[in-house]
């Protein structure tokens, strides 16, 4: 009897097992797949690198057999949420993404509020193209990485309309305490402050007790909304400027949320966070990596 060998799937759905896999789906999308069961992540699958085509064009068609596995996996995801097209980011996974060595933040292609099938095939698309532009090239080389064969996974999950978003380190990124853990947080969706377009409110808080040992409200004159076929920048209303977009209660959350991560993932994490209501969800988890090791102090003997 002859056997027949199937084709392996491209799709891989978040908390699979198999989506843990950092050589499939990359950095960003194992880690996030790992802490699936235990946080509020949003649902979503990755189109792994064994289909990526670096010579795909941007603009053009998706070979017929990727175009029918990621139509198939958004129309369940939109079915699972009770609508014909849900809106969802699209992000890119490069295999050595948010790694202990890089973490690859801002380098590759994000693209928010995609709603539609043709929408997510084009910004996958445009995901894959990412993994040569001249940001990323310039990273990978100041980071001594390799350059040639470049692999990328492609992140799909529903969108998280926020009011406010924040990224939390789990130590002290600027004095190395790790001690402290830094919240940074601003109105609207997370790319004015993932790409530095805001001076966001920060807070700098005590790991062991999580009390606020320092609060500074930034300018926050620009925010990130969803609209009608992508998003928008736009300005802050100059009452929401001055006040605080997080209050005690959500601050003393997110510490919380970094201390617990810090603790699962073994060492320091950077995280990425929307809230959406009262309900906090996690965006991504990734290890600080440009924070030295713990000193180790020596006492002498006499």
């Amino acid at each position: 009897m002859e056997t027949v060998t199937s084709t392996p799937t491209a799709i891989l759905h978040l908390g699979d097992p198999a989506c843990c896999d950092p050589d499939q789906v990359g950095g960003k999308a194992a880690h996030l797949s790992l802490l699936a069961a235990d946080y509020r992540i949003p649902a979503g699958f990755c189109l792994t690198a064994a289909a990526y085509d670096p010579a795909q064009p941007p603009d053009a068609p998706l070979a017929e057999v990727i175009t029918t596995e990621v139509a198939a996996a958004y129309q369940a995801l939109s079915h699972d949420h009770g609508v014909p097209d849900l809106p969802v980011a699209v992000r890119s996974s490069a295999l050595d993404e948010d790694g202990d060595l890089a973490s690859f933040a801002g380098q590759h292609e994000t693209e928010l509020n995609l709603v539609g099938i043709e929408a997510v095939l084009g910004a996958v698309a445009r995901c894959w193209a990412s993994a040569g532009n001249e940001r990323a090239f310039a990273y990978r080389k100041q980071q001594g990485l390799e350059i040639e064969g470049v692999r990328l996974a492609v992140l799909i999950q529903q969108l998280v309309l926020a009011d406010t978003s924040a990224v939390v380190f789990s130590a002290n990124p600027i004095t190395g305490n790790r001690d402290e853990v830094v919240v940074t947080a601003s109105w609207g969706l997370g790319e004015s402050v993932v790409s530095g377009t805001v001076t966001p409110d920060t807070w700098v808080v005590r790991k062991a007790d999580l009390t606020v040992k320092e609060e500074r409200i930034g300018a926050k004159e620009r925010m990130t909304l969803a609209v009608s076929g992508g998003t928008r920048e736009a300005a802050v209303p100059r009452l929401l400027r001055e006040r605080a977009s997080l209050n005690t209660a959500q601050v003393a959350e997110l510490a919380r949320l970094a201390v617990d991560l810090e603790e699962e993932m073994g060492r320091p994490v950077d995280i990425e966070t929307a809230f959406a209501g009262e309900l906090l969800y996690l965006l991504q988890c990734r290890p600080i990596t440009t924070l030295g090791e713990p000193e180790t102090i020596i006492f002498a003997t006499t």
